[in-house]
């Protein structure tokens, strides 16, 4: 079973799954993390700490959320990866709970992620 970061996380990014991760398997883009599914053991410490929820096991995906599995595997090949949490937006807590984020994605990667 492997974990995803759903759109729950779009303009969110609050990045506090990057500090629990044991292998290092987020990536980072400009408004959104991901996982690597190749690299993510499935410990699940990730979705204990997300505090938008936004990190679900690829089992309990709504059919909505499907989309993510492959936009995940996808993204962490271009984006980098990120070992420590970045800075937050600063307007992050005013999308908490915001439904149809996907289309704010932005498919950047974040050139600042360490």
């Amino acid at each position: 079973m492997a974990y995803i970061v759903t759109e729950a996380c779009i303009r969110c990014k609050f990045m506090d799954c990057i500090e629990v991760c044991p292998t290092y398997a987020f990536h980072a883009g400009a408004n959104f993390v991901v996982i690597n599914p190749d690299t993510c053991v499935n410990c699940g410490l990730c979705e204990m700490v997300c505090p938008t929820q936004a990190i679900k096991a690829k089992g309990d995906a709504t059919e909505k959320e499907l989309v993510f599995v492959e936009l995940n595997a996808r993204l962490a090949l271009s984006w980098p990866a990120i070992t420590q949490k970045g800075t937050v937006p600063a307007d992050a807590e005013d999308w908490i709970g915001v439904a149809d984020k996907k289309e704010f994605l932005l498919y950047a990667p974040d050139l600042a992620a360490k």
